[in-house]
């Protein structure tokens, strides 16, 4: 792992790009910490909160019909700079939203520039992959999950010294923003324009498969990601101080198995991977909905973490080397459901709470875990071993 990232960080081009992916989260970890408090403060129910954050999924579905026409004429840098910078400003508002109109517009530019700014980061990853003819797709997510368990930590820390979430995005947030400006030129040298080529093309079932993969992978995350401190907060009733663990668990977890991802997927398959991961995310969620105590919640959380820690990975590099399809196509295809995921599963448990209860919701995730797991042993797109991708021709795949 050490030689990995070594190699990683001497190599500042990937170094800036993954950077991006720790901003995402370092943002999104600070917004999760302020959840519990924003739905006291605004007098949400869990099912009234589930139904606004269905205004980011909308968002993203904004997003992906606007990408083609942005990254036909917006130098995918370029994108990355100012599309950080955009994001930074809108979690700093959305945090400290003083009513609910407010709170609703942030969420939806929120999912509007989170699928944009994942598409570009991830396009981009996969260029310099064939320019510097080596893989780092996992390292770079494992950027992602590292920022993740650092804003954890930090909001943890930070509520103990009687600081506020609001105050907290605001340090966050002013921290990512001279990061980029030192970073500015390193990013501003991706000058590809990444659009995609015109026409609708239907996908077929393996790529379908992929994106449900990624959906149940990215539903898991955002649920984890907006449930976690509300579950242990409420149903295992933690102090506030310790609320942020579920998802520092979690992170810290996915954060591991991706520094090492490139290498295991190297080494096994994406199709061995996927189909574990699966299974431990499975397993993971199975035992939250069981924990007695807040420690074995924990555990379960990190289990999901570790489960989920190389699926998108995989899911993204088979996106992008789908034969017949570009690389934005690809995303398109395959993270429009991740992303949908990653926003509306939130909204689904929250349903779910709101009949039920969270344990019964979040039990809904083990059942999608294992069915994914089998539609990843069913996908052709991934490989038994070896690296991600294969020669399937154009002419063999169903559109």
């Amino acid at each position: 792992m050490f030689k990995n990232i070594a190699s990683f960080i001497k190599l500042k081009p990937a170094l800036a790009v993954g950077f991006l992916f720790s901003t995402s989260s370092l943002l999104f970890g600070t917004w999760v910490a302020s959840i519990p408090v924003i739905k006291e403060r605004m007098g949400f129910s869990d099912g009234s909160l589930g139904l606004s954050l269905l205004l980011s999924p909308l968002g993203a579905i904004t997003g992906m019909l606007l990408s083609t026409r942005i990254f036909s004429k917006i130098q995918v840098g370029k994108w990355m700079v100012g599309g950080s910078l955009t994001m930074c400003a809108i979690m700093v508002l959305q945090v400290n939203s003083v009513n609910r109109p407010m709170l609703w517009t942030c969420l939806y530019l929120f999912g509007v520039f989170g699928f944009l700014n994942g598409v570009s980061s991830n396009a981009t990853v996969t260029l310099l992959e064939k320019k510097y003819n080596r893989l780092f797709m996992s390292t770079c997510h494992g950027m992602y999950s590292l920022g993740g368990a650092v804003s954890a930590g930090v909001a943890g820390f930070l509520f103990m010294a009687g600081i506020p979430s609001g105050w907290q995005i605001v340090l966050v947030a002013s921290a990512i923003v001279t990061v980029i400006f030192f970073n500015r030129l390193l990013l501003l040298a991706n000058k590809n324009l990444i659009h995609s080529r015109s026409g609708i093309k239907i996908p077929s079932l393996s790529v379908l498969g992929i994106s449900f993969i990624c959906l149940i992978s990215f539903m898991a995350e955002g649920c984890v990601a907006d449930w976690s401190a509300i579950y242990l907060k409420e149903t295992l009733h933690s102090p506030k101080t310790m609320i942020s663990l579920g998802y520092a668990g979690f992170s810290i977890a996915m954060t591991i198995g991706r520094l090492n991802g490139d290498s295991l997927i190297s080494g096994i398959g994406s199709k061995k991977v996927g189909i574990g991961g699966c299974l431990l995310a499975a397993l993971g969620f199975l035992i939250v909905v069981l924990a007695p105590i807040l420690a074995v919640a924990i555990i379960g959380y990190v289990l999901v973490g570790f489960g989920c820690c190389c699926s998108v990975p995989v899911l993204f590099s088979a996106a992008a080397n789908i034969p017949g399809l570009s690389t934005v196509e690809g995303f398109a295809m395959v993270t429009t459901g991740g992303l949908i995921g990653f926003l509306a599963g939130p909204s689904l448990i929250g349903f779910i709470a709101e009949k039920a209860n969270l344990s019964v919701g979040l039990s809904l995730l083990v059942i999608l875990s294992l069915l994914s797991a089998f539609v990843a042993w069913r996908n052709q797109f991934l490989t038994s071993k070896g690296r991600v991708g294969h020669g399937l021709s154009f002419d063999e795949q169903i559109y």
